[in-house]
Parts: C-alpha cells; sequence; structure tokens
C-alpha cells in the first residue's frame, strides 16, 4: 500500500502559536487560574490535555464578566475589540495569542468601517473568527455566503464597499462570489485575507485526492477548516473519510492500494503520525 501524507496537514503557523503560547502560560502558577476565551483551537485531545493542567474555557461574555483575578487567553481565532476592554475593566492579566493574520483583518475592517465603508465579510456567521471580526466593524457590516445573499443586498452605489474573508474560507468559493459581487457593486476594495497556510492546504488536498483511491482527513468535529478539505477532497475522491483519531479508523473502509491522508489546521502532528502508522499497519 501506498500512502501520500500532505506536505501541509496539521498545526498552521497561528494555531502552533496559540498552542504554545497557552502551555508556557500554564507552566507558569503565578498566572493560575487560566482562562481561554473559547477552546484554545477546535481539537478535543489538546483541549483535554489544558484542562489537566489547570486551563478553564469560557464561553460566553456572561461568564467573563464573573472572573474576578487570573489570565484572560484571547485564542488564535480573536475576538471583538469590546471583550479587550472588559478583560481590561475586570483587572485580568491579558494574553493575546490571536493569529497574526486575524489581527490584520481586524484592522483593515477597523479602518475602513472608521472612514465611512459598508464592510462585506465573507464567511460563516457561526464562526468564531467571524464573529470577532464583526466585532472590530464600527458602522454597517454583513457576514456572507452565498451568492444568494449577495443578490439580497441593497448597498447605495455611492458607498465604497470593503470585502474581506474569513481566513480559513474555500479559497475557489471566495473567487466566485467576488466575481459575484463585482457585477452588482460599483466602489469595491477586495482584500484576499484567506491565509497561505489555508490556501496551500486546499490546493494540495485536493490535488492528492485526485491521485488517490481513498482519503483520509483528519480534524475536530467543529474544525471550520477541516470540513471544508473534507468538502474539498470529497468532490474529488468518493471514498473519503473524515475521522478525529487513529481510534476512529475502525469505522473507516478504506479501499484501494493507494491512500492519501491530510489533516486541518488544528490537528497535532503525534495524531497523524498515529493514524499514518495505523492506516500501514491495518490496511
Amino acid at each position: 500500500m501506498e500512502v501520500k501524507l500532505a506536505k501541509t496537514a496539521g498545526f498552521c503557523f497561528g494555531v502552533k502559536r496559540a498552542v504554545e503560547t497557552v502551555y508556557e502560560q500554564a507552566a507558569q502558577p503565578e498566572q493560575l487560574p487560566i482562562y481561554t476565551f473559547g477552546p484554545i483551537i477546535h481539537n478535543e485531545e489538546v483541549t483535554a490535555d489544558l484542562e489537566k493542567k489547570g486551563v478553564r474555557i469560557i464561553h460566553s461574555e456572561e461568564e467573563l464578566r464573573k472572573l474576578e483575578k487570573g489570565t484572560l487567553i484571547i485564542r488564535s481565532h480573536g475576538v471583538g475589540e469590546h471583550i479587550y476592554k472588559m478583560a481590561e475593566e475586570q483587572n485580568l492579566h491579558l494574553v493575546d495569542a490571536t493569529c497574526p493574520f486575524v489581527k490584520k483583518i481586524h484592522k483593515i475592517v477597523k479602518e475602513a468601517s472608521d472612514k465611512g465603508d459598508y464592510i462585506i465579510i465573507i464567511g460563516s456567521k457561526e464562526h468564531p473568527e467571524v464573529q470577532g471580526i464583526c466585532g472590530w466593524c464600527h458602522g454597517e457590516y454583513c457576514v456572507i455566503s452565498t451568492e444568494e445573499e449577495i443578490r439580497a443586498l441593497s448597498i447605495p452605489k455611492e458607498k465604497k464597499v470593503t470585502v474581506v474573508s474569513q481566513t480559513t474560507f474555500n479559497l475557489v468559493k471566495f473567487k466566485y462570489l467576488v466575481a459575484v459581487l463585482e457585477k452588482i457593486c460599483y466602489n469595491l476594495y477586495i482584500v484576499n485575507t484567506i491565509c497561505n497556510a489555508t490556501s496551500e492546504r486546499q490546493v494540495e488536498a485536493k490535488q492528492i485526492a485526485t491521485e488517490v483511491d481513498s482519503m483520509i482527513v483528519i480534524g475536530g468535529k467543529t474544525s471550520s477548516n477541516t470540513q471544508k478539505l473534507y468538502e474539498i477532497c470529497k468532490e474529488e475522491c468518493k471514498n473519503t473519510y473524515y475521522i478525529q483519531t487513529a481510534k476512529d479508523l475502525e469505522t473507516v473502509q478504506l479501499e484501494g492500494d493507494v491512500i492519501g491522508i491530510t489533516a486541518g489546521a488544528s490537528t497535532p502532528k503525534n495524531i497523524i503520525e498515529e493514524v499514518q502508522a495505523n492506516v500501514r499497519f491495518k490496511f
């Protein structure tokens, strides 16, 4: 059997940086208690390990208001501007692990909206990164992910429009939606804010999926970028499987002699290696 492992599989720069930041803080007793605003990454194995080290997850502003001391870590997805102000008011030690590529989007939409631009964010309304970006818009904005949503927009012709994207959005779909926007909006400023790691990962996954008999995509259930990788691979290889750990291989029925493996940006290296070893051993 031949196993093709994607070179881009696993932690991206922003996720690696965020995870290392939390472990560094957890190793300093004086920083306890430690909280992350939402799970530091969408990977249950990592968050469970951090919980053993005393790191707790808060999920809402209501929970944040109840904190009286400790360290608050902003995860790689980023948060809205008001969360920083709340942490300051609570006298919490704030550690910002927002991905630099996401911080760049915050700066773009803040400056553009301060100038009066209408902001269009291409991405998923439910994704924490997108919710954080919305929190830096000081004027009119919307989040869209379909052509229907674009055609339903009603923006004055004289209004300048700045367009950004969720960093993990599907690159092909982004280009298509931009083409639709260009037909109905007159004063567009488009910034492709999909990070290079995401686009490279998607392109490589698509290519590998065309060369194999079965494809495995590894990542957490709630990982947006892993879900997109699965969708991309599934289009090219019908025998594509979405798993979280090597244990899930028990439910997989791989076909053929060539197997492809890729993984989302929140999948640790050890899990990828374990899956790869098990595929070679069991199949």
